[in-house]
């Protein structure tokens, strides 16, 4: 009799699991993270900060709503800004953040218009989010959005062999997976065209965890907990699929790692989970990796002044060097 309890339990706890999965895929967008709520948010506690807002440069041509994949009637979407040069160009590729589940590609246009007018073509990708699709679909999209770059180096005059991605927050979890991922099939997808591989050359972290299993991870300390952005994203709590949660996480794939690493970090801890001891393996390898922390910053820093120029400048001299 026993036997058959448990046995209705775990089947009940499973269909709920399920429904709740289902319940999360709402196939609405979710708007509540974007840049302008954010500032209203920081300004508070830093009244100093100004928000960049994107304007048009110099030397600079812009590119918008091109499509990079298509997923039946579904486009995904990317906007490319040139730096008007008649030699290849090294290319970023920037993703945005939104905890997987909203925010959207334009928050980085000042970003990818600053580095464009610094010499990189840079490039700010959609992917499609948990309210429509659960991972690995994102990862999917990203890795198909390298691929399609460098199918179109030409057209944007790119060097292929210096192709680096970036992202902020969930963005950065998702660059730093995709960077050291190029080996893992399963993580491919079936997007696009597979006549380029989605290799990156470097890797660009702003405040994106790179572990959910990590003992400082936020995840790993509040394991039950099935409402945080990365149950949402991933559809389990941790203790439902504590497998999946570790096949997310870029430190999983550290000991594989080939490709050097640039940190950006705000003051907020938690978003740092594994990054030191991911340095040390790579010091160990001897890949190039770099940490710059801001003291005494928010987490969405990148956007504002007075780190936004910082930023900028650490990002083009770190690729300066790894890409020289």
């Amino acid at each position: 009799m026993l036997k058959y309890l448990l046995f209705f339990l775990a089947i009940s706890s499973f269909a709920n699991a399920q429904e709740q999965r289902i319940e999360w895929r709402t196939g609405i967008k979710d708007t509540s993270y974007n840049t302008q709520r954010d500032f209203r948010n920081n300004i508070k506690k830093y009244p100093f900060i100004k928000l960049v807002v994107e304007q048009q440069m110099p030397n600079v041509t812009e590119k918008r709503n091109l499509a990079y994949a298509k997923i039946g009637d579904r486009k995904l979407l990317i906007d490319a800004f040139l730096p008007k040069s008649k030699s290849k160009t090294a290319a970023v590729l920037i993703v945005h953040g939104g905890g997987w589940r909203s925010g959207d590609r334009s928050q980085h246009i000042p970003l990818a218009q600053h580095l464009a007018a610094k010499g990189m073509a840079s490039f700010t990708v959609e992917y499609r989010l948990s309210t429509e699709a659960f991972y690995p679909a994102s990862v999917f999209d990203v890795k198909s959005a390298v691929r399609w770059l460098k199918a179109n180096a030409k057209q944007f005059n790119v060097d292929t062999n210096k192709i680096a991605i970036l992202g902020f927050s969930a963005g950065g979890q998702l660059a730093s997976l995709v960077g050291v991922t190029e080996n893992v099939k399963k993580l491919e997808g079936d997007i696009g065209s597979f006549k380029y591989s989605s290799k990156v050359n470097a890797v660009i972290d702003i405040d994106g965890t790179l572990s959910f299993v990590h003992p400082e991870s936020w995840e790993l300390q509040n394991i039950n907990t099935n409402k945080g952005a990365s149950a949402m994203w991933l559809g389990y709590a941790g203790n439902e699929r504590l497998d999946l949660w570790k096949e997310a996480s870029p430190f999983t794939y550290a000991n594989e790692n080939k490709v050097p690493f640039l940190f950006l970090n705000s003051a907020v801890e938690r978003m740092h989970a594994g990054r030191d001891d991911f340095k040390k393996l790579m010091d160990k390898k001897g890949i190039y990796t770099e940490i710059v922390s801001f003291k005494d910053s928010p987490h969405s820093f990148c956007l504002y002044q007075p780190w936004f120029d910082l930023t900028v400048n650490h990002i083009t001299s770190f690729l300066e060097k790894v890409f020289k």
